[in-house]
């Protein structure tokens, strides 16, 4: 099989701006409705359990499937579902969604309780039932990337506390505040699963959390703090397992074929608590920047609140915001309407005004190379744009790999003809799974 990885991976240096990193964790008041689309992960749309007029309690489940890639959906407040209507995403992707008026109470569902765990099997379901996903960004649900097909293989676990988009500290407050969610949390997924070693990677911009979680896991067997180099995208999924095992995911695997599984760290915290509480996955913790924001913070919000309200607890917006981003300014995604809800996969939203979100105009390509050079994984642009306007879908499948494109944005970042290489990859992208559903 192929391998696509270069040695040594290829990165970029970007501005950190993490402004918010000295800024503890603020909880948000219960904002008078919620709006709960029932597709927050990576997967399957869960269907709704509820209907129109039910009294719902914080806690209670709202939405969930028998697929097999899905998580459940929880109500994040109590009160009274008001509508059940049609949503659609910021990638156009249409599904239901509940919206619940607040009752200000935030009674506590019956169902929330601590859960029975005696096995593997018991720690499997009670991932699943939890509701979690990767917190990092790409909301794959957790149940299922602990439960590989071979887990005799997987010996390691990676807890990927790297944080390299700028701006957002979300995680690295979950290091500086809850430290014991997440020793407690890495140690229930190395014994359900019988990994018998932990690496947890950070940064070396996060000296605190480095010397914080260096001293905890002194005193724990098998797990140990890895500082890594402060670059993008040191966070990637692959380039993380590279540069912390020298392992390659190698085309058309997965982080389990090399024997890893990889969490990220505020994913892993939450194992703890669930498994502690019983309390589902209603809120998460954002990072509110960027230039257009009267006051940057950290803010544990319930999920379903809109961008707006969580910008108002903020203080609003000190100059008229030309660009809302859901997450970091690198792989975050374009939000044009303010009344957006916050999901589980969004740990950020930064906003900018026309000071920073300038787009320059693009000229051509002048064939220089460097977003070949920038490439974590080696893929070549540029010829990938030209292949996607010729519509050269064999090309785009086979030797460009566009499919390993994981959209990090360095490509468009180093473009001296600030080219929308990145955009062009994932039009590119979509170009071939058209095809490929067609075949």
């Amino acid at each position: 099989m192929s391998k696509f990885v270069a040695k040594p991976l290829h990165s970029i240096s970007v501005p950190h701006y993490k402004n918010t990193m000295d800024s503890g964790t603020e909880i948000m008041p219960v904002p008078e409705k919620v709006l709960l689309p029932m597709i927050q992960h990576m997967g399957a749309p869960c269907e709704p359990v509820v209907k129109v007029g039910d009294l719902v309690k914080v806690g209670q489940l709202i939405g969930d499937t028998d697929a097999f890639m899905s998580a459940p959906i929880y109500s994040s407040v109590s009160g009274k579902v008001t509508s059940i209507s049609e949503f659609i995403n910021p990638m156009g992707m249409r599904t239901p969604a509940i919206a619940i008026e607040s009752d200000g109470e935030q009674a506590i569902s019956e169902d929330v309780r601590p859960p029975e765990v005696h096995s593997k099997e018991d720690f499997l379901k009670a991932v699943r039932k939890s509701g979690l996903v990767g917190l990092g960004g790409a909301g794959f649900p957790t149940h299922v990337k602990l439960n590989p097909k071979d887990p005799d293989k997987v010996d390691t676990l990676i807890v990927n506390a790297a944080e390299c988009e700028p701006f957002i500290t979300a995680d690295y407050r979950e290091m500086m505040e809850n430290p014991d969610d997440i020793m407690d949390g890495i140690k229930l997924v190395m014994h359900y699963l019988n990994i018998k070693k932990c690496i947890i990677g950070i940064e070396n911009n996060k000296p605190r959390a480095i010397k914080l979680l260096s001293k905890m896991a002194e005193k724990e067997r098998g797990i140990e703090v890895m500082t890594l180099k402060s670059v993008y995208p040191q966070g990637a999924e692959k380039v993380l397992i590279y540069n912390s095992t020298k392992r390659v995911v190698g085309e058309g695997m997965i982080p389990a074929d090399v024997g890893v599984i990889p969490m990220n760290v505020s994913s892993v915290a939450f194992v703890a608590r669930y498994i502690k509480t019983g309390m589902p996955l209603i809120s998460r913790r954002l990072t509110v920047d960027g230039s257009a924001v009267q006051t940057p913070k950290n803010v544990m919000v319930p999920l379903g609140a809109s961008f707006q309200s969580v910008i108002d607890f903020c203080g609003g917006f000190k100059a008229e915001p030309k660009e809302v981003f859901m997450g970091g300014p690198m792989m975050g995604i374009d939000v044009f309407n303010l009344e957006y809800p916050v999901i589980k996969n969004n740990n950020a939203i930064i906003a900018f005004d026309e000071r920073q979100a300038v787009h320059a105009k693009e000229s051509n390509c002048i064939r220089c190379g460097r977003c070949v050079a920038a490439c974590p994984f080696n893929l070549m642009p540029a010829a990938i744009e030209k292949a996607y306007h010729l519509k050269q879908v064999d090309a785009l499948k086979g030797p460009l790999k566009v499919m390993l494109c994981m959209e990090c944005g360095c490509c468009s970042y180093v473009c001296p003809a600030k080219r929308q290489l990145v955009a062009t990859n994932k039009l590119a992208k979509n170009l071939v799974r058209k095809a490929t559903t067609k075949k």
